[in-house]
C-alpha cells in the first residue's frame, strides 16, 4: 500500500505534504449567522464549563527506543494531566455529526460535488470502483477537519475567505484516505466496508489495487500543482507512513510481546499522520505562523490517535451490524490493539489463546471475554481520553469562535462513541 509521511520517525524533524486547488465561494448568509450564534455559545460554555481531570496508572511496561517518535506518541499516557472538558456534565445533549459539521455545512456540499469528478472521468472501471466507496456514507471527517481548521486559523490572521487551495486539500485529503481504504480492505481481505461488499468484492483484487493506485496518483497530480513544497512534502510523507504501518502491522500479527508504544507508532501511521497533515497542510494555506501550524499538527496527531483507539474498543463492544464489519475482527486476525496489550498484563491464559491462532474451537470468544473482564476496555478508555485531552490543550491557541467550538466537539464526539 502506498503511503506519505508528514514526519520523520524524530517528530522534531518536520515534512509537509498533500493539498490541491479547487473554487471557492463566499460564506453564506446562513453560514454567517451560524457562526455568530456558535460563537456566542462557545464564549459561554468557556466561562462554566466543568473541566476533569483524567489520570492513568501503571499504563504499560516500558521498553527504551532511541527515537523520539516514541515519546511523542506516549506523551501524557500514564501521567497526570490537566483539566478538560467534562463530556459528562455541561453538554449532556449528545453530538450529531450533522450539527457538528453545520459550520462548514456549504464546504462540504461543494466538496462532495468536486469528489468524482477530481478522480477522472477517463477511467470508467476505477471512476466505478471510487463512487462505490465515495458514496457508501462515509462521515468525511478529514476534510470537515481541514475546512474547520481553514477556517479557525483564518480567523486569526484576519483571512476572510477559504483559498482554492484549502478546497483542494481537503479534496486530496478524502481521496488519500479513500485509497487507504480500498487498499486496506484487499490487505485484511475485508468482504465489507460500511456495511457494503467492498471494492475488491465487487471488482476483484487487481482493479481495486490499480484503484487505490490510481486516486494515490490522482491526488499526488493534484498536490504538486498546489506548488507548496512544505504541504508537498508533509503529505507525501503520510503516503509513506501508510505502507510503514502496514508493514508494522504485518510483522506483529499474533505478538504478545508487543509494546504500548510500538502499537502507537503503528496508529499514527495508519491514522494519525494523514489527520495531522490535514489539520497543518489547512493552517498552512491559512498563513497561520508556525507555532500555530505545530498546534495543529499537535492536534491532529492527538486526535488521530483517540480516534484510532476508540475504533479498537469498538471493535470488542458493538456488534457487526454496528461495525459494518464482523465484530472481533483485529484480533481474530493477530492484530492486537490497545485493550488486548493492556489485559495481557494481567491475563496469562490470553497469551497462550492467541499465541495458539485461535485454533480450539470457540477460543477466540473466549479471549474477547478474558479481554472485556482483564479491565482492557477500561484502560484504553482512558489512554483514548488521555489523547483527547491533550487535542483539546492544543486548540487553545486559536480564537474563541463557531469553528474552534467545532472542532473541540468534534473530540468529544469521539469519545461519546464509548461512553
Amino acid at each position: 500500500m502506498m503511503s506519505m509521511t508528514c514526519h520523520n520517525l524524530d517528530f522534531g524533524t518536520r515534512v509537509r505534504d498533500l493539498v490541491a486547488v479547487g473554487s471557492s465561494s463566499n460564506a453564506s448568509f446562513e453560514r454567517h449567522s451560524v457562526k455568530n450564534y456558535g460563537k456566542t455559545i462557545s464564549e459561554a460554555l468557556h466561562k462554566n464549563i466543568t473541566r476533569m481531570v483524567y489520570c492513568r496508572q501503571n499504563i504499560t511496561r516500558t521498553r527504551v527506543f532511541s527515537t523520539k517518535t516514541s515519546e511523542a506518541l506516549l506523551d501524557g499516557v500514564g501521567q497526570r494531566t490537566e483539566p478538560v472538558l467534562d463530556l459528562k456534565k455541561e453538554l449532556r445533549s449528545p453530538i450529531s455529526l450533522a450539527n457538528l459539521f453545520e459550520a462548514v455545512a456549504d464546504d462540504l456540499q461543494t466538496l462532495n460535488q468536486n469528489l468524482q469528478s477530481i478522480v477522472g472521468a477517463e477511467n470508467p472501471v476505477l471512476m466505478s470502483a471510487a463512487e462505490q466507496i465515495f458514496g457508501a456514507g462515509g462521515k468525511r471527517m478529514r476534510p470537515a477537519l481541514v475546512f474547520l481548521v481553514s477556517r479557525a486559523t483564518a480567523e486569526l490572521v484576519g483571512l476572510k475567505n477559504l483559498t482554492a487551495k484549502h478546497r483542494r486539500l481537503a479534496e486530496i485529503i478524502e481521496m488519500i484516505h479513500t485509497a487507504s481504504l480500498i487498499h486496506d480492505d484487499v490487505l485484511d481481505e475485508s468482504d465489507m466496508r460500511r456495511g457494503k461488499k467492498s471494492v475488491h468484492q465487487l471488482y476483484g483484487t487487481r482493479v481495486a489495487v490499480l484503484a487505490g493506485d490510481f486516486m494515490f496518483a490522482q491526488s499526488s497530480w493534484y498536490l504538486a500543482n498546489l506548488e507548496n513544497l512544505e504541504v508537498i512534502k508533509l503529505i507525501s510523507q503520510v503516503i509513506k507512513d501508510f505502507a510503514s504501518g502496514e508493514i508494522k502491522q504485518a510483522s506483529s500479527l499474533f505478538d504478545c510481546d508487543l509494546e504500548l508504544e510500538e502499537y502507537l507508532l503503528k496508529s499514527y501511521y495508519k491514522t494519525a499522520s494523514l489527520i495531522a497533515a490535514s489539520t497543518k497542510g489547512a493552517a498552512i494555506f491559512s498563513g497561520a505562523n508556525h507555532s500555530v501550524t505545530e498546534q495543529m499538527y499537535e492536534f491532529g496527531k492527538n486526535l488521530g490517535l483517540s480516534f484510532q483507539v476508540v475504533d479498537d474498543i469498538l471493535d470488542f463492544t458493538q456488534s457487526a451490524e454496528q461495525l459494518g464489519k464482523p465484530a472481533g475482527s483485529d484480533i481474530a486476525k493477530g492484530n492486537l490493539t490497545a485493550p488486548v496489550i493492556f489485559a495481557l498484563e494481567k491475563e496469562p491464559k490470553l497469551r497462550e489463546i492467541i499465541e495458539s491462532e485461535f485454533c480450539e474451537t470457540g477460543s477466540l470468544d473466549e479471549a474477547i471475554e478474558l479481554v472485556k473482564k482483564c479491565g482492557g476496555i477500561e484502560r484504553a478508555q482512558e489512554l483514548a481520553k488521555e489523547k483527547a485531552d491533550l487535542a483539546i490543550k492544543n486548540l487553545q491557541c486559536l480564537p474563541q469562535s463557531t469553528f474552534r467550538f467545532a472542532l473541540e466537539n468534534m473530540v468529544m464526539f469521539n469519545l461519546e462513541r464509548i461512553d
